[in-house]
């Protein structure tokens, strides 16, 4: 499921939504305080940091308050970025990626191949 999302966010070039929430979910397992910096400053330049390679909207309070616990990033710190996100597509890209003919097409494929299974 996540990856057919994902496909369709390419296709509206914001496949940086999904790829960050996916990253913050691996972020937040992190035990080791060296590898969460590591990881931390990744997340940071790919998506945070002004004029990112996949920048992502949020806004400038969430955006700052990374900025301040960069130096020192905690299990929580890209939490409200994460919802934020989450918040974005819950409203905006999932609803049109399930009226898009993408995903009716996948519908219709799987209804017709599970049909046949059935039938089998």
């Amino acid at each position: 499921g996540p990856m057919i999302y994902k496909t369709y966010l390419k296709t509206e070039h914001s496949d940086e939504n999904i790829e960050f929430w996916l990253a913050c979910e691996a972020y937040k397992k992190i035990t080791s305080q060296r590898k969460r910096n590591s990881v931390a400053r990744k997340l940071f330049t790919s998506y945070i940091q002004p004029q990112a390679p996949n920048e992502i909207n949020i806004d400038s309070p969430a955006r700052k308050a990374i900025i301040r616990n960069i130096q020192e990033p905690t299990q929580s710190c890209f939490d409200e970025a994460q919802r934020m996100i989450y918040m974005h597509m819950e409203r905006d890209s999932y609803p049109r990626f399930l009226e898009s003919k993408f995903y009716q097409k996948l519908k219709h494929s799987l209804q017709t191949n599970g049909n046949n299974s059935m039938v089998n």
